[in-house]
């Protein structure tokens, strides 16, 4: 869920995308958001640096982590959201001029689209409007539905080939927005779970071993890929990113059923995460092509990402020394990182019982609750109803019944 990783595929899907719709349907604010090359951001965002290809993306990972720890955003950080979306629902990765009303030449992005609609429903309790959030929800998800591909998937840019990430980050929002995502078909009655199971590696592939690939390679073949692995596993379980620990704990196998289901994959998808990181304690970036130095350099992202992963599949004693690796070497890769990079490693903290406000020597909390609007402090009076006071319970009573897997599992409920 990087940024560097967000930035790449945005400028691969918008060579391919199609565009759907016009027009602005929230105004943020009453001037329209500045361009980055004037060095002022829009009052409002989080991070300092250009929103161009993550604007989004970093805005809503910061509001679901601000609301696992308790805080409500800002009223001016939720406007700047709202703003965003455009008339038919979609969002793109970043809007600088929202006066504009969003055409033919607007990259709308499915998974901007699928995390700007979950990060809102979390932060609905306390905001100012709610009315015009569950406008902007209901919006959002019908129109996730509009561009869904034949096989019930979706890609990075609509009207590309479905992909694991893309799909996943999908169903974690329906998940959370009280959607099964089983029942969310596409005209030809395919579900995202369908979409999610073509890119299930077998126990009997030597190298990839109950992995997910993002796509098949040009001749078809599927291979491993540890950030989609990580992502489908969740979405296996019926998860999003603000998974927590689940119970009962156990050691994830890989096994392959004769006919397979989602869950069965999404636990065979954690036995490949807990063998990678049990070589370093942490998952590996490939050299890039070209590259002099072919040096695998530590992937701090989808080490967080893994985590979660493997702590809502029941397997947290194998994401443990991941996260203390977390906890010692991510200090620097979140602070260039920004709101999206402490986003994640509190939602990893959070997955496995940590306090993400003592995560080595950093409190991840008040290191991203200042890279934007100052948000408001955690409502703690008798009288805060559990909407109010954050989304677990809500999560729980929206999803905790939504699939069993695997030999009697009980589970409830991006990017290249």
């Amino acid at each position: 869920m990087n940024t560097v990783r967000r930035g790449a595929a945005a400028l691969a899907a918008a060579a391919a995308a199609v565009v759907l719709g016009t027009g602005a349907a929230f105004p943020a604010a009453a001037a329209p958001s500045p361009t980055p090359s004037t060095g002022t951001l829009p009052a409002g965002l989080y991070g300092t640096k250009d929103p161009t290809y993550d604007g989004v993306w970093r805005q809503s990972l910061a509001f679901l982590a601000q609301r696992g720890t308790g805080f409500q955003p800002a009223d001016q950080a939720v406007s700047w959201l709202l703003g965003q979306q455009c008339e038919d629902g979609s969002f793109a990765s970043y809007r600088a001029d929202v006066s504009k009303p969003c055409d033919e030449k607007t990259m709308r992005d499915t998974n901007a689209t699928a995390v700007a609609v979950q990060a809102l429903r979390a932060v609905r309790g306390q905001a100012a409007a709610p009315s015009a959030i569950d406008k902007a929800v209901k919006a959002g998800s019908d129109w996730l539905r509009t561009v869904q591909n034949k096989d019930g998937g979706w890609g990075y840019g609509v009207g590309g080939p479905s992909d694991a990430n893309s799909t996943s980050v999908v169903i974690g929002a329906l998940a959370a927005i009280g959607v099964r995502p089983g029942s969310f078909t596409s005209a030809e009655g395919r579900s995202p779970y369908d979409a999610l199971l073509t890119f299930a590696l077998p126990c009997s592939d030597k190298e990839g071993a109950g992995a997910f690939a993002y796509q098949p390679d040009k001749t078809g073949k599927l291979l491993a890929n540890a950030d989609a692995t990580a992502a489908a596993t969740l979405a296996g379980l019926g998860k999003s990113v603000v998974a927590t620990k689940a119970s009962p704990q156990q050691q994830p196998a890989c096994t392959d059923l004769s006919k397979p289901t989602v869950g069965r994959a999404a636990l065979n998808g954690a036995s490949y995460l807990s063998k990678a990181l049990a070589k370093t304690g942490h998952l590996t970036l490939p050299p890039m092509p070209g590259a002099t130095d072919t040096t695998e350099q530590p992937d701090i992202g989808n080490t967080a990402d893994a985590v979660v992963a493997l702590a809502a599949a029941g397997a947290t004693k194998e994401a443990e020394p991941a996260l203390t690796w977390l906890e010692k070497n991510s200090a620097a890769w979140a602070k260039e990182g920004g709101p999206a990079a402490y986003a994640q490693l509190i939602l990893a903290a959070r997955s496995t019982e940590t306090d993400p406000r003592r995560f080595g020597t950093t409190d991840l909390v008040e290191q991203l609750n200042a890279t934007g609007p100052a948000p408001k402090a955690p409502d703690t009076s008798a009288s805060s109803t559990d909407d109010e006071s954050g989304f677990d319970v809500w999560w729980i009573i929206g999803i905790g019944t939504l699939l069993a897997v695997g030999t009697g599992f009980f589970v409830s409920g991006r990017k290249k």
